[in-house]
């Protein structure tokens, strides 16, 4: 019967190649949108891994750098290092821009860190592809090469210009944009302090206000403009554990001693997935469904299409006694062998264009053989509504045909 069913694919082999290409193309689809949730998770963990940090203390009573906005005096690290469990601390910020690059942008998340003291400072690229580590105060970058940046460029960032001196990979934000690490001075002045034409403007709006143009008090606007431009913060401070040190009870003690919220990294994990990429993971999940049901739908009528067409040739298969298990096994293998062709065809597309994508696509292995049990059984139930048709075929039909 096999023989059987493979004449069959042959004598309409066209119509069964190009079903089954197109087919293929819709698992592509689905095992490269399974690729990029795969790829969202795997940025944020990156992120957090190449943080170096084991805790994050951020303003009170928020999710943290990566979720929500935070702001904490940049000297806050002093005292989150002075207490027990601590080996490090160091002070960061984050934020995202569109960093210019020659004659064209491209959206970064920019990171403040603080001077290196050492090997493992959090907050630091822990590696290196090429070039050396940030050593001046000012006017130096180490960039992603996801950002298509090359040792030697000069990037813009707001009113200063930054040389890439060092180039890390797969150092990027929960969302997929490539990391661009500056001085933590430069970064602060990027973040929090006023351009000079926002400046003079504040200034003039300020002189206008009656509560603050009194004779008599001189001195008052230059002291307002020193307080807007002496201003820093840090979003966070990136703690490092000493060797037994427990994260839990370490992160209650920082709560306790600085009255700031700490975030121990299962936490900032659950963070960043159940929460970050949360909408996004179900919108993936609904166009997986969404496939399913669509090439399940293309299974079913392309197996109904050729059963509909051998009417005659299964009336006289029945007609000289062949068994309805051994029809129904025949149109099962054509809907397998449709299966079997579209996986393939969606493995190759999906594995060759994945490289393509502008986010990160990760395919595992595991996917893929969860991929290919579920197509065959989308292949196996489609095929039911052929089967049944064909077991229903009168024998007299042969005589009368």
């Amino acid at each position: 019967m096999i023989s059987l069913a493979g004449r069959d694919i042959l004598h309409s082999w066209g119509k069964f190649v190009f079903t089954g290409f197109g087919l293929g193309l819709l698992i592509g689809v689905t095992l490269v949108m399974a690729g990029v949730y795969r790829g969202m998770v795997d940025d944020g963990q990156a992120l957090l891994d190449n943080s170096g940090a084991d805790l994050w203390v951020v303003q009170q009573d928020t999710l943290g750098p990566y979720a929500e906005s935070s702001s904490l005096p940049d000297d806050a690290w002093r005292q989150v290092r002075a207490l027990p469990g601590v080996a490090r601390a160091a002070g960061v910020t984050y934020f995202t821009m569109q960093v210019r690059q020659g004659s064209r942008d491209v959206r970064a998340m920019v990171v403040g860190t603080a001077a290196d003291d050492g090997a493992g400072t959090p907050g630091w690229p822990p590696t290196l592809v090429a070039g050396r580590q940030i050593t001046r105060g000012h006017y130096e970058a180490v960039a992603d090469v996801a950002g298509g940046f090359r040792l030697g460029d000069v990037l813009g960032i707001r009113r200063h210009r930054y040389e890439v001196v060092g180039l890390t990979r797969r150092m990027v934000s929960s969302s997929g944009d490539p990391m661009v690490f500056i001085p933590l001075k430069d970064a602060q002045q990027a973040q929090f302090l006023r351009d000079n034409d926002a400046i003079h403007a504040n200034r003039r709006r300020t002189a206008a206000n009656p509560a603050f143009n009194r004779p008599g008090v001189p001195g008052l606007l230059d002291a307002i403009d020193a307080s807007q431009a002496t201003s820093t913060s840090v979003n966070a401070v990136l703690v490092r554990l000493a060797p037994g040190a427990n994260a839990e009870a370490t992160a209650r003690a920082i709560e306790r001693g600085t009255l700031l919220t700490v975030h121990t990294r299962a936490a900032m994990q659950d963070i960043l997935v159940s929460k970050l990429i949360a909408t996004s993971a179900k919108q993936i999940g609904m166009f997986l469904a969404i496939l399913a049901i669509v090439s399940a739908a293309i299974v079913a009528f392309i197996i109904y299409t050729l059963t509909m067409d051998k009417i005659r040739e299964i009336a006289v298969l029945k007609l000289i006694g062949t068994k309805n298990r051994t029809i129904a096994a025949m149109i099962l293998q054509q809907a397998l062998a449709l299966g079997l062709i579209g996986f393939a065809v969606g493995k190759i597309s999906a594995t060759w264009s994945a490289p393509v994508f502008p986010k990160y696509v990760l395919l595992i292995p595991q996917d893929s053989v969860l991929g290919f049990f579920a197509v065959m059984a989308i292949c196996a139930a489609a095929s039911v509504v052929a089967i049944r048709m064909a077991l229903r075929v009168d024998p007299a039909e042969a005589i009368g045909g």
